[in-house]
């Protein structure tokens, strides 16, 4: 028997020198599994791409979920014998690594990007971002994770460079990617644009005020901007609301609004509704997109009173050059003192704010890049980028897990504007488009010859990210990868990032490809603390996962983020289960031990001998593992996860190894207990391997075997 056994496990002794083992011997890599022999070179394919987290910092618990769920998909299907890839990489997450960078380097130096050229700022950033990449591997490794690190991919490098060039192009030349003057969303504090997906919105106090323009105009109005006011061209009102029929078609010229003449037209329009306040919105083309789409239908002027800092660019000295929140004050004072104002009552309201700066954004028209959603593509049969998106999810060529999800991702296609996918910062893709005079080159690689001027302007990051599934694999180019791996097999994101992400993956691969990007998109929860709030640096909550490596070792937490939790659940993070499951291990380390010390000269290549008893309990576990191999196939982990515990610790451990106890000690039928107990701990080892990896290849090599091999690469222990 193994000397190690004679003391308690010890995961930090266990963990790091087992990963080695296991990168030492290239199984991760299907390639190196067909070159040894333990994949055949037909086998099936499955594959999957790790969700890329950001290089903005660390991997967090979040991530610790993430990479459990997946990394005991990918063993227990390697353990299949399939041709498994899974794909590393990290997101440049352009926007908020180059926020963070900055306010840092900012607070270090005093300095900003305005003291660099483009290319010093870049490669900062760029610096930054790969040394959070760095760390991030370790983590990686750290929690088991068995990817192919010899593909490991980043949405900045090369390849991927070449790749998002390369889709822009084709986009740009078919009539998908258009430049156009829009209302868009601003982050004033970030200084670029974002998109809708972009914004969180939150509940604040606020007042709304009820006035009119002056005191001939015939209708009232209410808003909780009246800042954005001095920018109003036309009241819309419903067609069929008989109060304000007689004025639909009049313009009413207000001499004097606050510093400033505005020219108010009343429109009727369908989008108004005549039971809500007024039951007249006063419309403000340049800053709400809603009112745009209103002008836009009427042929309304659009006249722009806020600027990019969020500053008041009309009136007077009481507005000029003022923040929006001043600008308010003072023309509600005026609204007051000129007797316009009926009416002030407090209220809530829904502000937008930037996810990654935490700005608040202002609508604002500027001339920007966008994807348009709704063309008839020419090479797609007249089909949409909305119903590319849409088609293969309908037809159950992918599908999300859980079903509910569904329903929403329709809803956010069905509703979903032009994507604005320029960004007025440093570090990302810089957009492939050069200017020379009145001409305008879309290219690959730069234009040949002098005078060309590249646009400043970024690409969203979920541009690049949205070609994660196949520029991983190679694409552009024609690759064996890409003609093995592609589509997918397996998506396992966070439900949050289902339109940022998903929603556009489908996009870029039904368009690039003619062909979907995975087939099962499994949506996992959020690890929230133990009071179900989100970690986060102003609840001073979060928790580190090498804290609890350290105390509990990976397979313990492991479990514990798997154990009881379905898709799209979210998971309160307790202590107290890590350290159960850490009991676990114990329990299957002792359990070794004494199985070890009692079927010495058992002849493991011989027929099992069973009495009743132990057939009995043997057909037991056989029906057990026909039961969670069909759950595995349906990633029901959360379920065979904890089946398995349970026969473990009160089948296995409490009755079969109790009762073996007493066969041995009296020497009856102790053949059959030492078969039972050993063909048990054999299985059992190997079914929770994806589940617990470092304890059970530890063990693994400790137990005998008809053949030696590395656990990670033995076949699931499928019973007939």
């Amino acid at each position: 028997m193994d000397e190690r056994l004679l003391k308690p496990y010890n995961s930090g002794e266990t963990e790091e020198k087992i990963y080695k083992l296991w990168e030492e011997s290239g199984f991760f890599n299907p390639d190196i599994c067909i070159k040894k022999g333990v994949t055949k070179a037909d086998a099936e394919p499955f594959s999957m791409v790790l969700p890329p987290p950001n290089v903005t910092g660390v991997l967090h618990l979040g991530h610790t979920l993430e990479h459990s769920l997946q990394d005991a998909i990918v063993r227990y299907q390697r353990m299949r014998g399939k041709k498994t890839l899974w794909v590393p990489g990290t997101d440049h997450a352009a926007i908020s690594t180059q926020a963070r960078f900055e306010k840092d380097f900012q607070k270090e130096t005093g300095k900003s990007r305005h003291d660099f050229s483009r290319k010093e700022f870049f490669n900062m950033v760029n610096e930054f971002g790969l040394k959070n990449q760095a760390g991030m591997q370790k983590q990686m490794r750290l929690l088991g994770s068995s990817m192919d690190f010899s593909r490991e991919a980043f949405t900045l490098d090369e390849k991927r460079s070449l790749s998002v060039r390369t889709a822009f192009k084709s986009m740009y030349d078919e009539g998908l990617i258009y430049r156009g003057y829009k209302v868009v969303n601003w982050d004033p504090k970030g200084q670029t644009t974002i998109s809708d997906d972009e914004i969180v919105y939150e509940e604040r106090d606020t007042k709304l005020y009820t006035f009119k323009y002056s005191k001939d105009f015939p209708i009232s109005i209410s808003t909780t901007r009246p800042e954005t006011k001095l920018g109003d061209t036309a009241v819309a009102v419903h067609p069929d609301d008989p109060r304000y029929k007689e004025f639909v078609g009049k313009t009413y010229e207000i001499k004097d609004f606050c510093g400033v003449p505005l020219s108010i037209k009343i429109i009727a329009d369908e989008s108004v509704e005549k039971d809500f306040g007024t039951g007249a919105l006063g419309v403000t083309p340049a800053h709400s997109q809603i009112d745009a789409e209103i002008a836009e239908r009427h042929k309304l002027p659009m006249i722009q009173v806020i600027n990019e800092y969020a500053k008041m660019t009309v009136g007077d000295e009481r507005t000029m050059g003022k923040k929006t929140t001043e600008a308010r004050e003072a023309i509600v004072s005026w609204l007051r003192e000129s007797g316009l104002l009926e009416k002030e009552e407090a209220a809530k309201q829904n502000v937008s704010t930037a996810e990654r700066t935490g700005g608040i954004v202002e609508p604002l028209p500027k001339l920007q890049w966008f994807v348009n959603v709704n063309k008839p593509i020419p090479s797609h049969n007249g089909k949409t980028l909305k119903e590319l998106m849409h088609n293969p999810v309908t037809a159950g060529e992918i599908k999300i897990m859980p079903e509910r999800y569904e329903k929403i991702y329709f809803n956010w296609i069905n509703n979903l504007r032009d994507w604005c996918i320029s960004r007025q910062i440093i570090y990302g893709h810089q957009i492939p488009i050069w200017y020379k005079g009145e001409e305008i080159y879309c290219g690959i690689e730069a234009p040949e010859g002098e005078g060309w001027t590249q646009d400043p302007d970024t690409l969203d990051t979920w541009f690049s990210s949205g070609l994660w599934t196949f520029s991983t694999l190679g694409w552009p180019e024609k690759t064996i990868d890409l003609e093995t791996y592609h589509p997918t097999t397996f998506m396992n994101p966070g439900y949050e990032i289902l339109f940022f992400w998903v929603a556009r993956m489908v996009m870029m691969s039904e368009y690039h490809l003619r062909t979907i990007p995975f087939k099962t998109v499994y949506l996992h929860g959020i690890v929230r603390d133990n009071k179900g709030q989100k970690f986060s640096k102003s609840a001073r909550n979060g928790i580190a996962p090498e804290e609890v490596i350290q105390q509990f070792g990976t397979d313990a937490l492991r479990m514990s983020m798997i154990v009881g939790i379905g898709p799209g659940n979210d998971l309160n993070f307790d202590i107290q289960k890590v350290k159960a499951y850490s009991k676990f291990a114990n329990k299957m380390w002792n359990a070794t031990r004494f199985v070890l010390e009692n079927i010495q000269g058992l002849d493991i290549t011989g027929t099992p001998e069973f009495d009743e008893e132990d057939l009995a309990s043997h057909k037991e576990l056989e029906a057990l593992m026909q039961e969670v191999t069909l759950e595995m196939e349906e990633y029901k982990l959360y379920i065979v996860s904890e089946k398995l515990y349970h026969y473990f610790w009160h089948t296995f451990a409490d009755i079969i190894i109790e009762r073996s106890k007493k066969k041995i000690l009296e020497g009856k039928n102790s053949l059959s207990a030492q078969w039972i107990i050993y063909s048990q701990l054999e299985i059992l080892i190997r079914a929770l391997h994806p589940f617990m990896p470092f304890i059970t290849e530890e063990l693994w090599h400790m137990i005998p075997k008809k053949k030696e091999g590395m656990l990670l690469v033995e076949a699931w222990p499928v019973m007939k």
